[in-house]
């Protein structure tokens, strides 16, 4: 039986960072790097910084402050994307993403990218993995001011997109995302269990879960849509 029904699937919304994209870039830009940069701008210990900008993280944690670039530049008086160019060669897909894309796209289903990555660092991200020529549609949770935490966002992006929840699949790393997909009525969500390479790892409860997704490309090849 297939680790997730497939023949009830035709929409595929895929979160980017973590789930498409390896974690580490962003792990290391906001957790050290820009720690750093703030350290040598003010003089004073990356120590210091490191602990004022994870209290600054954790205020905004899951609002869209925390993924707005403007709001960060605002906030530290620092141009954060040619920050983040500073470290860009960490930025990279997984390695079982291009497969997974390739087989959704050839079983017909349509496919969309659904980040709170603000416009910015999505644009770079493209910049470097050309996600875009491997999915449908792109979109950044900045074009509706909410995040995916919130509900007001789903209801939103049901209607730009049409797509029916009952069929739609939604994979992202973050367990609270997966919940308010579900809690607006999503009816397949996919967890990932290794969204940082350099992590080992997490044990994922109540979610189905995955951390290869080549492991289940002949689901997605021999199960198409059945249109009831």
């Amino acid at each position: 039986m297939p680790f997730l029904p497939w023949k009830e699937i035709n929409t595929v919304l895929l979160d980017m960072d973590g789930t498409l994209l390896d974690l580490h870039f962003d792990n290391q830009f906001w957790l050290e790097h820009l720690p750093k940069k703030l350290a040598e701008k003010s003089g004073r210990s990356l120590a210091d910084c490191r602990k004022e900008m994870h209290e600054h993280y954790s205020r905004v944690s899951g609002r869209i402050e925390w993924y707005c670039l403007d709001y960060w530049a605002k906030h530290l008086d620092m141009d954060i994307v040619a920050a983040k160019r500073e470290i860009e060669h960490l930025i990279a897909m997984r390695d079982d993403t291009l497969p997974f894309l390739d087989a959704l796209h050839n079983s017909g289903r349509e496919v969309v990218l659904v980040t709170n990555a603000h416009p910015g660092s999505l644009s770079l991200k493209v910049e470097h993995t050309k996600l875009d020529s491997h999915i449908d549609t792109l979109i950044s949770t900045h074009e509706f001011g909410v995040t995916k935490e919130s509900q007001a966002l789903w209801h939103a992006l049901q209607a730009r997109l049409g797509f029916d929840p009952a069929t739609t699949l939604f994979v992202d790393d973050s367990l609270n995302i997966l919940e308010a997909a579900k809690t607006f009525g999503i009816g397949h969500v996919l967890a990932v269990k290794n969204p940082d390479s350099k992590q080992p790892d997490r044990e994922v409860e109540g979610y189905p879960a995955i951390s290869d997704y080549r492991t289940i490309i002949d689901d997605i090849t021999n199960n198409p849509f059945e249109n009831a």
